[in-house]
């Protein structure tokens, strides 16, 4: 099945309405779909209305930042109640955290001569809550600083440069169980990207199963060909539902589009066939 479990529109670090990328997934050619906003579940309902308009299936979907080895991970989180308080309360504090250090990182690029680069990022941010290092990226494209977004995160954004403050986000078994306990399953997002040790990489994926996490995302947009059969073996030896996304942000700056991406590797577990009952089917 195409289908497409991880995206973002501009309520959190996207360029597009959540309609605009029903649309686009539609077109596309996905047959399954989940918004998968960070940290915000604000977009869940026009989402699944616009999916339901074109008569696509939609799975609800989030992305939540922790932190694990000193290192930030992503868990996706699928098919969970988007009315669970005790959900919505996690995300918000999570998100609560990323204000305080956004003023942090355009005081940290403005000791380095470039000014007013926390304003410059709000312009960028749908949601001023959720103003992220993709934001500052765009205003220093925009600003002409650096040539696109990859040189912008190797010269300021990550650990050891001038624009980058780490954030401390929630814990893994409190994302896990937030998902869980909604209904929904938790999988963690793009592995490969993560800068984990063999060993770490291990205890990521043995803590995740122990919190009741259960998927792995196997195919994305991050992910090679090798990546994608290195995580199916993951996914085999923990016994793991396998994901699918293109964490498709926007038409200029995504190396996937919607619905891009290859099929899962064979003898795998697709995660939607463990949510059948929770997907919204057009009516």
């Amino acid at each position: 099945m195409n289908a497409d479990l991880h995206c973002h529109s501009s309520l959190s670090d996207g360029t597009l309405e959540p309609e605009a990328l029903a649309a686009r997934a539609k077109a596309n050619g996905v047959e399954l779909w989940s918004l998968t906003d960070h940290d915000e579940i604000a977009g869940q309902r026009r989402a699944r209305e616009a999916a339901a308009e074109l008569g696509l299936p939609y799975l609800t979907g989030t992305e939540i930042s922790v932190s694990f080895a000193g290192t930030t991970v992503h868990v996706i989180g699928l098919g969970f109640d988007a009315d669970d308080t005790a959900l919505a309360a996690g995300l918000a504090a999570t998100r609560g955290g990323r204000g305080p250090r956004a003023l942090e990182m355009g005081e940290a690029l403005a000791r380095v001569g470039i000014r007013g680069a926390y304003e410059g990022a709000l312009k960028f941010a749908g949601n001023p809550e959720l103003v992220s290092r993709t934001h500052f990226a765009r205003f220093l494209v925009e600003q002409g600083v650096c040539a696109d977004m990859q040189e912008v995160f190797r010269r300021f954004l990550v650990e050891g440069k001038p624009g980058f403050v780490p954030h401390r986000w929630a814990r893994l078994g409190d994302a896990a169980r937030w998902i869980t306990e909604a209904g929904g399953i938790a999988v963690i997002a793009h592995p490969a990207r993560y800068r984990l040790t063999p060993t770490e990489d291990y205890a990521l994926f043995v803590e995740f199963k122990a919190h009741g996490g259960r998927g792995v995302e196997v195919v994305t947009g991050a992910h090679s060909a090798a990546d994608a059969q290195r995580y199916a073996g993951t996914a085999r030896e923990f016994g793991l539902l396998a994901s699918r996304g293109s964490d498709f942000h926007s038409p200029e700056e995504s190396r996937i589009d919607l619905g891009g991406l290859p099929l899962l590797p064979e003898g795998l577990t697709p995660v939607w066939e463990a949510l059948a009952a929770r997907i919204h089917l057009p009516h």
